[in-house]
């Protein structure tokens, strides 16, 4: 089984307008609702693939109701930890550029988090858990550390895809699979790229601290995979570019399904593209019927 964990799930409100003036009415073209978070996204994709998930996390409210009722109706698996306050909502605003407002996130309690270590705690050597994105402020640093012992106490696997300290203190642990973007990756390091060579050096050094695998996506220049015997780049699928929301889960879900089926890192890569690059040709997550027509199409270099 993977399972995935969202600490700050969110409804991810979409809204179109032709021209936004600030400090004027603006009338939307067009909007959508839809449940974000990053693991719910992973789960979402992970369901188009035909791997089976279990979706774990914070829900609470209307808006937490909103995101179950969804996740039921696409038949993915769910066992939230129900909370008191409400799910928060994020604006993506798109207009000549795209603006996003994110909400702060509720308040987590003691008991909350409690319960989602006891919901971790029932997992198996077998199953993959994939911890994503951001903690609600009111989750202690280090939480993720908490949550990555639980797992790893059970003898599971684990993927993770954050940034900062809670990439950087889980590196040790061996997680599977890590996924910053290059701006992140050089970030983390504190440098910065000129070339996708200049990457080589650091994606080999998160595999040093301990990541099994790393993937480094980098928009319009394609995507690097670091494994201990190799380093390999995907080519960049041309089609005109919708959606900037959930392309890095969709990897993270076409590299993770397949991987837990064919233990071949290459070719997971080469579905974790063809994920990604869907989900951003389309104005929601990708289709089943996408992703499949994408595959082909996807070419994997080793390039070191």
């Amino acid at each position: 089984m993977i399972y995935t964990v969202t600490l700050n799930p969110s409804i991810d409100y979409i809204v179109h307008v032709d021209q936004l003036t600030i400090g004027d009415i603006n009338r939307m073209k067009s909007d959508l609702k839809l449940p974000g978070g990053k693991g719910i996204n992973v789960s979402r994709i992970l369901q188009r693939i035909d791997n089976t998930s279990t979706a774990l996390g914070f829900l609470g409210g209307f808006t937490g109701h909103f995101i179950k009722e969804w996740m039921e109706k696409e038949t993915i698996k769910t066992d939230f930890t129900a909370i008191q306050d409400d799910t928060r909502i994020n604006i993506k605003l798109k207009a000549a550029e795209e603006t996003e407002i994110n909400g702060l996130g509720p308040d987590i309690s003691e008991e909350d988090m409690a319960s989602l270590k006891q919901k971790l705690s029932k997992i198996s050597p077998e199953d993959v858990v994939v911890l994503s994105g951001s903690k609600p402020a009111s989750v202690p640093t280090g939480f993720y550390q908490t949550l990555i012992e639980v797992i790893r106490d059970k003898g599971a696997t684990f993927v993770i895809d954050t940034t900062g300290d809670d990439l950087m203190d889980s590196l040790a642990k061996e997680p599977l699979l890590v996924k910053p973007n290059n701006h992140e990756l050089a970030e983390l390091y504190n440098t910065k790229f000129n070339s996708i060579e200049d990457i080589f050096p650091y994606g080999r050094r998160l595999l040093n601290e301990g990541a099994q695998h790393a993937l480094v996506s980098m928009a319009g220049d394609g995507a690097l995979l670091f494994t201990k015997d190799g380093i390999y780049q995907s080519n960049v699928l041309k089609r005109p570019v919708k959606n900037s929301v959930g392309a890095g889960d969709s990897m993270i879900a076409g590299f993770v399904g397949n991987f837990t089926k064919s233990h071949d890192p290459v070719e997971a890569f080469r579905w974790g593209v063809a994920c990604g690059s869907a989900t951003t040709f389309s104005d929601d997550l990708a289709t089943k019927e996408f992703i499949y027509e994408l595959l082909p199409e996807v070419k994997v270099t080793k390039i070191v």
